[in-house]
């Protein structure tokens, strides 16, 4: 699969997230990028429990601790690090990762 922009390094919040919707021509992707001090993580917007967003709010993707990723539908609780599912009801289940790469302060996505 080929690379795509997705946004400029400086898009995402640091200790934070932001969402984006990307069009393909045949699928309709919700990503979700994350900043913290071991670096940048890309997840598809989905949690693997009932394949909701996690976020209600645009955005709201962290816990009060910014240090877990929270799905807003059953509260869900996941490993920025590695998107591992600790508490809630896809416990040991995982988001699923997007790979990228960083150029010139872009960020490229490549989609399956």
């Amino acid at each position: 699969s080929q690379l795509r922009v997705l946004c400029s390094l400086d898009d995402i919040p640091s200790n934070g997230a932001k969402g984006y919707i990307v069009d393909t021509q045949s699928h309709q992707y919700r990503l979700i990028a994350l900043k913290n001090d071991y670096g940048v993580f890309l997840y598809e917007n989905r949690c693997p429990h009932v394949g909701t967003p996690l976020d209600w709010t645009p955005d709201q993707f962290l816990d009060e601790s910014h240090k877990l990723i929270q799905c807003s539908t059953h509260g869900a609780l996941f490993r920025i690090e590695d998107g591992y599912c600790i508490f809630g009801p896809c416990a040991g289940q995982s988001l699923r990762e997007i790979q990228y790469e960083i150029r010139k302060n872009q960020v490229f996505i490549s989609l399956p």
